[in-house]
């Protein structure tokens, strides 16, 4: 029995499968995290002394490769490389009760959390959509949309090294209709786009500050490639009343300046992940209530 009937005859086989993927997918997305919008900063900051033709202030080029593969994960307090044993999804963290093998220093729990949500995450694409290149596509579209969440938490940026390549994706998969139909997919990224950078100018030009930045625009533009024109008022509402919500909580209950900027990144993630589950069920519950 090969591995597709083996999953067509057994679903429970796959969907382990997918549980124990995400768990490894999810120890790389940490990798992605961290590292990305390092790597980011030195080719900003090299592009800048290159413009700048100041070679007296010029940092030193380092003479190893800084990436996603190299150098090699290690403690950030005494640099241990860290081994195979050491990097098992969330059972090494367990057994070494969250501090480094070698000096003992603490390791942040955002490295299990993000491998047990990727799990949860993947878990619940898969059983969604069953045994299917939808599921393949979502998968990957998760991971990304998971990795770009917390990278905008943390440093306010949505790197283009994901959201581009993952909008031409989107308008490459549904040349199959794997989502929807490609002029629909065509259509969504331009509106995605075109939406938010308008919402930005007319905030702009009203009040003279920016409202967000262009890696939101990427953002939503990613989700019309990926689901059409039509899943996009979907995504900007519930993604905007996230938003309120959380910006009114932390104001109200924790004392947050409000002219503090919020990352949106996160918000439209969650509302486009929203939208590839449970798109049309949202849809047609709501026009049948209001036909009603």
């Amino acid at each position: 029995m090969g591995i597709e009937s083996l999953f067509e005859s057994y679903p429970s086989s796959f969907i382990v499968t997918v549980v124990l993927f995400g768990l490894i997918i999810g120890s790389f997305l940490n990798v992605v995290i961290y590292r990305l919008p390092i790597m980011l900063w030195q080719q900003w900051r090299s592009e800048c002394e290159e413009w700048l033709a100041n070679a007296d202030t010029a940092t030193p080029k380092q003479d190893e490769p800084y990436n996603l593969v190299f150098p090699r994960s290690s403690c950030r307090s005494c640099g241990h490389l860290i081994r195979a044993a050491e990097n098992i999804p969330v059972i090494s963290y367990l057994v070494l009760r969250g501090r480094c093998a070698s000096c003992g220093a603490a390791i942040s729990l955002q490295y299990p959390l993000i491998e047990l949500l990727t799990a949860v995450l993947s878990f619940t694409v898969a059983w969604h959509f069953g045994y299917s290149w939808q599921t393949a596509a979502g998968l990957l579209l998760t991971w990304a949309i998971l990795a770009l969440s917390v990278i905008d938490l943390q440093t306010k940026l949505l790197p283009d090294a994901i959201t581009l390549p993952f909008l031409w994706l989107g308008l490459l998969i549904n040349m199959a209709h794997t989502f929807t139909d490609l002029p629909s997919s065509v259509l969504g990224a331009l509106l995605g786009y075109l939406s938010l950078w308008t919402i930005y100018q007319l905030f702009k030009l009203l009040t003279g500050k920016e409202g967000m930045g262009y890696g939101d625009f990427k953002l939503l533009s990613v989700f019309g490639a990926w689901l059409g024109w039509q899943r996009l008022p979907l995504i900007i509402l519930l993604s905007s009343l996230a938003g309120a919500i959380v910006g009114i909580g932390l104001v109200l209950f924790k004392g947050q300046d409000k002219n503090c900027p919020l990352p949106f990144g996160p918000y439209l993630a969650v509302a486009g992940w929203i939208a590839l589950l449970w798109g049309n069920e949202i849809t047609n519950t709501y026009l049948e209530y209001a036909i009603n």
